[in-house]
This record gives C-alpha cells, sequence and structure tokens, in this order.
C-alpha cells in the first residue's frame, strides 16, 4: 500500500510498504480523508517524528477488514480513527503519565497512521461516523474534539462573552463550540482575509486584524470595557498569550489551546491585579469525540464550510505541503484524499 513515510531532516518518502492485517481484537480501516493537524507539522518543523513513521491522527474511512474476536464493527462500516472508551490500563501517556511532556515524549511512536491507504486499531478505538456527516468532514472529529474539549474545561456559562486569538482551524472550531456551549458573543482576532471571513460566516460577532487594530483595546471595548469572559489562544505565537491575559476581564479566564513550541513572554504586572484564571486543555477524550460529531450532525459545527476546493490535496504532494505549511499561511484546512 501506498504511504507518507517520514524519513528525517524534514522529508517524506511516499512509497509502497506493507499492508497492516488485522490481529485478533483488531480492525483494518481503509482510510478515505486525512486531514493536516499542526502538531505534525511543528514535529515535521522540529525534526521530531522517529524515522520510518507514518504520522497523521485526523482521518476517515470504512471498515476493510476485522480480526477474531471483533463484535463491534463488520466491513464497510464508517468510522474515525479514535474517541473509543480506553480499556482499563489503555489509557494514552497524555492522561495516565504523572509528567508527560509532550515535547520529549509525543513522538516516540513508530506505528503506521493516518497519512496511508490503511491503518489498523483495536476494536474499541474507532467511533462510528453519523450518516449527516461526509468522510471529508469527519476527517476533522479529532481537532473539533480539541476544540470541544477546550470549551468544556473552560470556565464559559450560558449567555458569557469569548474572545478567540487566532482563526486557523482550531479557532474556527473554536468559535464554533463556543457558540454551542451558550456563548452571547465571539469576538476574534485573525489578520488574515480568508480566514476572518470564515470566522465572520460561522458565528463571530467581530473580527479584528491585529495589524490595523490593538486588539486587547478593541476587545475590551467590544465588550463595554470589560473584556471578554473567557479568551482563548488559538494562536500561540509569541506575543497572543499576553494579549490574552491583557484582554480578559476581571477574575476571566485565559484557555491555552494552541501549542506553542517557542519561548511566550509574559509581564505579569500588567494583568495579575485582575485575579485571572489560566487554564491549559490538551487534546481530547472519548466523550470529546462523541459530543463532536453529534453536533456536526446536528449541524452546530460545520468542518465543510473550513474547506475550499483548495483544501484537498494527493498523497504524493505531502512533502511540498508540508514544507508550504511551515510558513505563516491563510490556508482554513488541509485535508489529504486517499
Amino acid at each position: 500500500m501506498k504511504a507518507a513515510v517520514y524519513r528525517s531532516k524534514q522529508r517524506f518518502e511516499v512509497t509502497d510498504i506493507p499492508a497492516p492485517e488485522a490481529g485478533p481484537g483488531q480492525v483494518v480501516i481503509k482510510i478515505n480523508s486525512s486531514a493536516i493537524c499542526g502538531t505534525d507539522v511543528h514535529a515535521f518543523m522540529y525534526d521530531m517524528p522517529q524515522p520510518g513513521a507514518v504520522l497523521g491522527h485526523e482521518f476517515a474511512g470504512v471498515i476493510a477488514a476485522v480480526g477474531d474476536g471483533v463484535t463491534r464493527w463488520k466491513v464497510g462500516d464508517r468510522v474515525v480513527g479514535g474517541g473509543g472508551d480506553f480499556p482499563l490500563g489503555k489509557e494514552p501517556p497524555t492522561r495516565a503519565h504523572p509528567r508527560y511532556n509532550y515535547r520529549t515524549m509525543g513522538f516516540a511512536d513508530t506505528r503506521t497512521r493516518g497519512y496511508a491507504e490503511y491503518t489498523v486499531l483495536e476494536e474499541w478505538a474507532p467511533s462510528p461516523i453519523p450518516d449527516a456527516v461526509p468522510d471529508d468532514a469527519a476527517s476533522l472529529t479529532e481537532p473539533c474534539a480539541v476544540a470541544v474539549h477546550a470549551v468544556r474545561r473552560s470556565a464559559l456559562r450560558l449567555g458569557g462573552t469569548v474572545g478567540v486569538i487566532g482563526a486557523g482551524p482550531i479557532g474556527l472550531l473554536v468559535i464554533q463550540a463556543a457558540r454551542a456551549a451558550g456563548a452571547s458573543k465571539v469576538i476574534v482576532a485573525e489578520p488574515a482575509p480568508g480566514r476572518a471571513e470564515a470566522a465572520r460566516a460561522l458565528g463571530a460577532a467581530a473580527v479584528i486584524d491585529p495589524f490595523e487594530q490593538n486588539t486587547v483595546e478593541r476587545m475590551v471595548e467590544l465588550t463595554g470595557g470589560l473584556g471578554p469572559d473567557v479568551v482563548f489562544d488559538c494562536a500561540g505565537i509569541k506575543t497572543t498569550l499576553h494579549q490574552a491575559f491583557e484582554g480578559v476581564r476581571r477574575a476571566g479566564e485565559v484557555v491555552l489551546v494552541a501549542v506553542p513550541w517557542e519561548e511566550m513572554p509574559l509581564r505579569p504586572v500588567e494583568w495579575m491585579t485582575r485575579e485571572i484564571d489560566f487554564r491549559a486543555s490538551w487534546g481530547s477524550d472519548p466523550e470529546d469525540w462523541r459530543i463532536s460529531l453529534d453536533l456536526m450532525a446536528e449541524g452546530k459545527i460545520s468542518a465543510s464550510a473550513m474547506m475550499s476546493d483548495t483544501s484537498f490535496i494527493s498523497l504524493d504532494e505531502i512533502q511540498e505541503t508540508f514544507e508550504g505549511l511551515m510558513k505563516p499561511t491563510t490556508q482554513l484546512q488541509t485535508v489529504i484524499r486517499i
């Protein structure tokens, strides 16, 4: 089967490797759509994956084969590659390890995942795709679950105001998840015109261009001089976390959703008298996947609206695509059709 194998030093090789077989209690998934995640781009930038690894954890497809003892699935069932309830003792290290460090521990896995024609999972791992959700949209279930998890972990209450810094794929999903959770107003900071337009279309009450306006001043102005109740940093670049702390209201909350790999300078004296709470949000739990699929099926979150004709590439284009994503981009979402 064809797969994009990471070799080293920012280099993929699209080549043929043996197709996986289903062992007892396992299923083989024929992958139809695999979205490119920002964490994989960061791993590529910093040469973090193990040589020989096949990355990709945002994918949708169909069950192609089942192993002995599998009763939950049959061939042809539509699934996404995660969201199942972890059996006791099978929890991921991000949840089970008491001192997990993503930078040093996050890319030890060399199993074949989503940037390939087929992958194999334990029977408990996939989740069924509702009929109302197409495959391309379903491939964004994992990032949608990340957004849902961040909103569910936050202090957002019905009628609360929200700030979102960065309207990339995660930011656009946070906008929608916050509105689904009852936010009365979502204010977004995003300089890229295409992403700003998408933010408005997906429910942002106002979009600030940080190159043209002061993000903090404008967020405060748009919330009656108070600042949003919760600010989600979905950009994670040098200045954004400090902007989130400066912009949030007194006794409000800042939630870091982005995964910054560089140091982010803060000047706490400018905002700590407001007694702000801070929360980091990482990944998602199985319940977040189920909620995400339900919200997409009900039309309360639109993954399809985050895609355009330029969103889709073939597996053969993965090297040039990752090289392009290392630089600032206005792309909404990139999906590999396999």
